[in-house]
């Protein structure tokens, strides 16, 4: 079962096994507005947890995306260059930005799950 975990950067990651599917949150998305342009990395790039590794620009403002965890983007979301409004019209579906092939599992420790998402959301006021 798919195990979703989040940062304070309000990312998302989606753990099945090794594999870790990333994106921005409701949250993220409603902060920027509509989404005009997404840049996400291309496979075979080695990120570490936190490094700024894709880019996504709005009507209102450019943001970078952060790794989560650390590993290998084995797949970049080719399909928001063309329609960058999946990331306002489903954020923690077709709207993901990139897949990694986790190198420390130990790393998502350090992320929230919902609950505690909800409640840091709620603590931004």
């Amino acid at each position: 079962m798919a195990e979703t975990r989040y940062s304070q950067d309000h990312e998302w990651i989606r753990v099945e096994g090794d594999v870790g599917t990333v994106g921005i949150t409701q949250y993220a998305q409603e902060q920027l507005g509509d989404v005009v342009f997404v840049e996400v990395p291309q496979a075979g790039r080695t990120v570490a947890k936190g490094e700024a590794c894709a880019v996504v620009e709005s009507v209102k403002a450019a943001s970078d995306i952060y790794a989560p965890a650390s590993g290998e983007v084995i797949e970049g979301n080719a399909g928001l260059a063309d329609a960058p409004g999946d990331v306002n019209a489903e954020p923690t579906g077709k709207g993901w930005f990139f897949k990694l092939k986790l190198s420390d599992k130990a790393e998502l420790g350090g992320l929230m799950d919902e609950n505690a998402y909800d409640e840091f959301v709620k603590s931004l006021g």
